[in-house]
């Protein structure tokens, strides 16, 4: 059984078709079918089919999707909480932060909660060191960070969840 559609495959092709070279189309087809895939992660046979449908070697498509914290190789949560741990950050208190989000969601860096709501990750940079201590809020920036404002940040979604239900 295939993990993409033929939609997604007809638009992995037409994004090979913008550059000289499949292999460029590697990381926006990665970002297509994450977007769309259940749980927003790409396990290793769709890793497998974006590099046939590309006609490049499997290990290309694996080693960017591995080396790009923006790829997930595991199921995550709703609200995807990605806190810079880089040296502006770590300086900033992105060390105290990350021990509070995790006595607040009752878990540790690298994992979801049991509701499935949150997901809390370690990255290395965000490129946004002005605004340190900063994290990303699933695609947006959030900078300037204290522990009020993490606890805003977790209700309001907790809120958001309870309203879609």
């Amino acid at each position: 059984m295939s993990n993409l559609s033929d939609t997604q495959r007809q638009q992995i092709q037409e994004l090979a078709d913008l550059y000289p070279h499949a292999r460029s189309a590697v990381m926006p087809a990665l970002h297509l079918v994450q977007a769309n895939a259940a749980g927003s992660y790409l396990s290793r046979e769709t890793l497998r089919e974006v590099a046939d449908c590309l006609q490049v070697p499997p290990m290309m498509v694996l080693e960017i999707a591995t080396f790009y914290s923006l790829f997930n190789s595991k199921p995550i949560g709703r609200y995807h909480l990605q806190l810079c741990t880089n040296i502006a950050c770590m300086l900033r208190g992105a060390e105290r932060l990350k021990a509070h989000l995790e006595q607040q969601l009752e878990i540790k860096s690298g994992e979801t909660s049991a509701d499935g709501l949150f997901t809390l990750s370690s990255v290395e940079c965000l490129g946004a060191c002005e605004q340190a201590p900063m994290l990303q809020l699933n695609e947006e920036y959030r900078g300037y960070l204290d522990e009020q404002q993490l606890d805003r940040l977790i209700s309001n979604a907790r809120e958001e969840q309870a309203k879609s239900r």
